[in-house]
């Protein structure tokens, strides 16, 4: 594969632009998952001191009310953990390219 310098200068600014959105995209994830724990939250403690019985028998009646929050929980944990994935990917791509332009340098130099 042969690159030119423009075209590792294009790659590497689309790179910076993907991690920019990929940081943007991590964040509001963050957000999101922290208000589905604290919604988990509330609704567990609430439903646990409205209850009668054990401990046992609210902590179970409270898991069992506030599953759909759990799932809406995890679900923001799998989103973000996806969004880090991906940026990790740009990091390692970037890398790459990289070295791809270190490549192209040397071989620029080595033709003038």
């Amino acid at each position: 594969m042969q690159s030119s310098p423009t075209q590792v200068i294009q790659e590497l600014q689309r790179l910076i632009a993907e991690t920019e959105k990929g940081n943007n995209a991590l964040y509001d994830a963050e957000i999101e998952l922290a208000d589905a724990e604290a919604e988990l939250d509330r609704v567990e403690i609430k439903t646990f001191l409205s209850k009668q019985g054990t401990v046992a028998d609210r902590q179970a009646l409270a898991r069992l009310e506030a599953n759909e929050l759990r799932l809406k929980r995890d679900l923001k944990k799998a989103e973000r953990d996806r969004i880090k994935q991906k940026l990790r990917s740009i990091e390692a791509a970037m890398t790459a390219t990289q070295t791809v332009a270190k490549m192209v340098d040397l071989e620029v130099k080595n033709f003038a």
